[in-house]
């Protein structure tokens, strides 16, 4: 039977203000992208998310960011190699603390916005997040764009390297995402990010924004949770995979 992990990204808001509805969509995901803190996420959201994820048995992943609260971590930025190695280090040890106080781990780790679409090119800032995730826990999973530098060379490292897809993004022809500000980058129809969802889990493949089929090899598919509907489109997507034959479960 053919097995997929459903992760979305929570723990997206700050201070009073929240983005995602964590509670809810720990019901329905298998693992949880936990913002540590650079792009979104403060200590006690951090805290919340690690009791609530511990609670329901949904595996907790290190969500790290370029640090840029104010872009939502999604605007780029050129940080120094070493810098960045530190500040990823730093927001897995964060967010471990919590984690551990809740009874579970931090057992993965994952780029978020420009840092994650920055990693699927760009060897040098892909080799200090490795560096990173190696100097937090030399033995945690990575998980990013099938084909990306970062997975590369997190193999190379020794580390676990977790393809992941998006059934509501579109691709590119070569297999990468379309940029956010290009119209079409985001697929907002339900029913296609549904059928999306079980294509990519059944076969990898999936229609990219040309038009074309392309395949999309991976063992986790996200959803994101600041979209409208999220929880309730997150449903869907769990319900029609398991009426598929697909086993939902982690990876990690």
């Amino acid at each position: 039977m053919t097995a997929i992990d459903l992760n979305a990204d929570l723990g997206e808001g700050f201070g009073r203000w929240r983005l995602t509805d964590d509670e809810a969509l720990l019901s329905v995901v298998t693992s949880a992208n936990v913002a540590c803190g650079f792009h979104a996420g403060d200590a006690a959201t951090m805290r919340r998310v690690c009791e609530l994820a511990a609670e329901r048995g949904v595996t907790i992943g290190a969500q790290v960011s370029y640090r840029d609260l104010a872009g939502f971590g999604r605007r780029a930025m050129d940080v120094p190699p070493a810098e960045l190695a530190a500040e990823v280090a730093y927001q897995i040890g964060a967010l471990e603390v919590f984690a551990r106080a809740a009874g579970a781990r931090v057992a993965y780790v994952k780029p978020h916005g420009a840092l994650y679409n920055r990693v699927v090119h760009d060897a040098e800032q892909a080799g200090a997040v490795i560096e990173g995730v190696r100097l937090a826990d030399p033995s945690l999973p990575v998980l990013g764009l099938p084909g990306s530098r970062l997975l590369e060379l997190a193999g190379e490292a020794g580390l676990p390297a977790v393809p992941e897809a998006f059934a509501d993004r579109a691709y590119t022809d070569e297999g990468t995402l379309v940029p956010r500000g290009r119209e079409g980058a985001v697929v907002t129809d339900p029913d296609t990010v549904v059928e999306r969802s079980v294509s990519l889990a059944r076969s990898g493949a999936v229609i990219a924004h040309s038009g074309a089929r392309i395949l999309v090899r991976a063992r986790s598919l996200c959803l994101h949770g600041d979209t409208p509907g999220a929880v309730g489109l997150a449903r869907r997507v769990r319900e029609r995979l398991v009426a598929a034959g697909v086993r939902v479960e982690a990876f990690a």
